[in-house]
C-alpha cells in the first residue's frame, strides 16, 4: 500500500512538472524574440571629408568617412564605418551600388527596421558588380575592386549661396580643368590610368544661385557644423537642370563660392537629374579646393572608389604619405600658374584594383616562395612600360581573406609633369591592411611623421625584409626608368639537432652492476627521467608545460 501511494505521489509530481514545462514553453513561444536578423536593401553611399592643409605649427584636422544606405529617394540609414568595412570586405568597390545589409540586433518598433544598437553582419551586392575576381588570388587576398574603365564624363556645376555674391573663377577656368594638356585633369587621369580612363565630354556650367544662404546648408552634429551634402547636391542640380544635359554623366563636381564646413568632400550621392532620381559620383569643393587640381583630383579619386592611404608611423594623421595623392596631396607636389598644386600619382595597388594595370606588369611572389627573383621594376609613372611595375609579396592567407596582409613594391622616379618633385628616386614599399588601406613603410625607428624621409625610400645597395623574414628585397642598380631589383626567400634553416646527451647520475654502491658485465648502465629511473626531459624539450615552447610533460611519463 505504501509503495502504491508513493508511486501515485511520484506520478502527480511528474505530471505537475511536465505541465509547468509545457506552460513555460507556451509562454516563451508566445513572446516575440528579442533579437532577429534583418536585411535592408538600398544604394550604398560613401562620403569622405578632407580638411585643407594645416597651417605651419597647427595640427592637421582629421578626415571623416560617412557611410549611408539610401533605402528610397530621400531616405537614408547611417551605417557605422568600421562595421561596414568588416562586413563588406572591400567596402569601396560597392560605392553607389545596390546592396543588401544584414543586421543581427534588436529591432526598433518602426516595422522591424534596425535599431540604433544594430550590428552589421554582412554587406553584399544585389545587382551586377563589375569585379575582376571574386575569389582569393595568388596573394591570398580577395580582389573585389570594381574596374573603372573608358569614358567617365564629369559635369561641373558652379553654385553660389544666396547670401554670397562673389564668383572666384569664371566658367572658362572650370572648363579648362578638364583639358587634355599636361597639368589638366583630362591628361592627369589618362596618364595615371595608363589610358584606361578619359574625361571626354566633360563640361562646366554656372554660376547658379542656390535658393538658401550658406547657414541653411549647415547642421550641428555632435557639437560641430556639418555640411548637408544631399541638400547641396539637390539644390545645385535643380538650379542647373534647365541648362545641363546629365545623360551619360558618371560624376558631378560641385563648386561653391563659400566655405562648407571646413572640408572638401568626395564620394557619392543621389539627386534628381533630368527628371530621374540618380545616384552618382559627386564632389563638393569650396574655393580653396577648386583653386588647386590636387585636392579636386583627390576628391574625384574618392568618387572612383579610392580610400585614403597612409604611412606607418601609427599616428592619427592620414595625410602624411607624400608618395600618394590619396594621402598627402600637398607635399612634394608640382604646381601650375593657372591650376595651382597639381596631383601626384596613386599607389600601384589601387591602380591595379581599378583595372588600370595590365596583368603583364604585375608580379606576385608567393608566401611559399623558395627561389631568388631578379627583374627590372619600372616607375609607376611610366605609361608604356614593358617591365614589372607592381610586385606583391604575399604572406600566409588569413581566415578572413580581406584581412590578409601583403607588401607591395613600386618605383618612384622624379620625372614628368606630376612626379618631378618627389622626395627621391627609390623603391617604395607599402603594406595593405585594414581592409585595403595602403600604408607606406618607413624603415627608420621610430618612423618619421611624414614619409618623405630616407627611411621610406629603398635605394641602390640597400636591403629590406618583411617583418616575418619570409621575403627580402635588395635594390641592385638604377635603370633609365626604374631599378633592377632582387627578391629572395627566408634563408633555409638546418634540421633540428639531436637531443643533447644526458649523463647518467653518479652511481652508489647499492646500484653497481654485477661483476663481470663489462659495462655500466644508469639506473632505470634515471634513464626514464632523461627520456621524459628529452621528449618534453622537443615540444614547441607553447606546449612545454608541466601538465603536458607529465603525460609523457605514462
Amino acid at each position: 500500500m505504501v509503495n502504491r501511494r508513493s508511486a501515485a505521489a511520484w506520478w502527480q509530481r511528474m505530471h505537475a512538472w511536465v505541465a509547468g514545462c509545457a506552460l513555460a514553453l507556451a509562454c516563451m513561444l508566445a513572446v516575440p524574440p528579442l533579437h532577429a536578423e534583418t536585411v535592408v536593401q538600398g544604394i550604398l553611399q560613401l562620403q569622405w571629408a578632407d580638411p585643407p592643409r594645416a597651417l605651419p605649427g597647427r595640427a592637421q584636422a582629421a578626415p571623416q568617412l560617412d557611410v549611408w544606405l539610401e533605402t528610397a529617394p530621400g531616405q537614408r540609414v547611417a551605417l557605422e564605418a568600421s562595421q561596414a568595412r568588416r562586413a563588406a570586405g572591400d567596402l569601396y568597390a560597392l560605392a553607389n551600388r545596390h546592396v543588401a545589409v544584414s543586421y543581427s540586433a534588436s529591432l526598433s518598433k518602426r516595422g522591424g527596421t534596425p535599431a540604433s544598437s544594430s550590428t552589421i553582419d554582412a554587406i553584399v551586392p544585389t545587382g551586377k558588380v563589375t569585379a575582376r575576381a571574386t575569389a582569393a588570388g595568388a596573394d591570398g587576398r580577395v580582389m573585389a575592386g570594381a574596374s573603372v574603365l573608358g569614358s567617365t564624363r564629369w559635369v561641373t556645376l558652379m553654385c553660389k549661396f544666396s547670401d554670397i555674391a562673389s564668383e572666384q573663377k569664371p566658367r572658362e577656368f572650370f572648363q579648362a580643368q578638364y583639358g587634355t594638356a599636361p597639368g589638366q585633369l583630362g591628361h592627369y587621369w589618362s596618364e595615371v590610368s595608363y589610358g584606361q580612363v578619359d574625361l571626354a565630354g566633360s563640361s562646366a556650367h554656372g554660376w547658379y544661385t542656390l535658393p538658401q544662404p550658406r547657414e541653411a546648408y549647415l547642421a550641428v552634429v555632435n557639437g560641430k557644423q556639418k555640411a548637408q551634402l544631399s541638400q547641396l547636391f539637390a539644390d545645385c542640380a535643380a538650379a542647373a537642370d534647365a541648362d545641363v544635359d546629365f545623360r551619360g554623366a558618371q560624376g558631378v563636381n560641385l563648386m561653391f563660392n563659400g566655405e562648407l564646413d571646413g572640408n572638401a568632400w568626395g564620394g557619392g550621392a543621389c539627386a534628381t537629374l533630368d527628371g530621374a532620381y540618380t545616384c552618382t559620383r559627386v564632389t563638393w569643393s569650396p574655393p580653396w579646393s577648386f583653386a588647386n587640381l590636387a585636392p579636386l583630383a583627390h576628391e574625384m579619386g574618392h568618387g572612383y572608389g579610392l580610400p585614403h592611404s597612409n604611412n606607418s608611423d601609427g599616428d592619427a594623421d592620414t595625410y602624411d604619405n607624400p608618395w600618394d595623392l590619396m594621402s598627402d596631396a600637398w607635399r612634394n607636389a608640382t604646381s601650375d600658374a593657372t591650376f595651382g598644386t597639381l596631383p601626384k600619382h596613386i599607389n600601384m595597388y589601387q591602380r591595379e584594383r581599378l583595372g588600370w594595370l595590365p596583368t603583364a606588369r604585375k608580379r606576385v611572389i608567393a608566401a611559399s616562395n623558395s627561389e631568388t627573383h631578379e627583374f627590372v621594376l619600372d616607375a609607376g609613372s611610366l605609361r608604356n612600360s614593358s617591365n614589372t611595375q607592381l610586385v606583391i609579396l604575399a604572406l600566409p592567407a588569413q581566415p578572413d581573406p580581406y584581412k590578409t596582409v601583403i607588401f607591395t613594391l613600386e618605383a618612384g622616379r622624379r620625372t614628368g609633369t606630376y612626379e618631378s618633385k618627389l622626395a627621391g628616386d627609390a623603391v617604395i614599399i607599402h603594406t595593405l591592411e585594414d581592409y585595403g588601406i595602403a600604408y607606406s613603410i618607413d624603415a627608420d625607428t621610430p618612423a618619421a611623421d611624414v614619409s618623405n624621409n630616407e627611411g621610406s625610400m629603398l635605394k641602390v645597395g640597400e636591403r629590406w625584409k618583411t617583418p616575418d623574414e619570409r621575403h627580402w628585397v635588395e635594390v641592385l642598380a638604377a635603370t633609365a626608368d626604374g631599378f633592377r631589383v632582387r627578391v629572395g626567400p627566408r634563408p633555409r634553416s638546418m634540421s633540428s639537432p639531436a637531443p643533447a646527451l644526458v649523463k647518467p647520475a653518479t652511481q652508489t654502491a647499492s646500484s653497481q652492476p654485477p661483476v663481470g658485465t663489462g659495462t655500466s648502465s644508469p639506473p632505470v629511473a634515471t634513464v626514464r627521467a632523461a627520456t621524459v626531459r628529452s621528449r618534453c624539450d622537443a615540444l614547441p615552447a607553447l606546449l612545454r608545460r608541466p601538465m603536458f610533460c607529465a603525460l609523457l611519463e605514462r
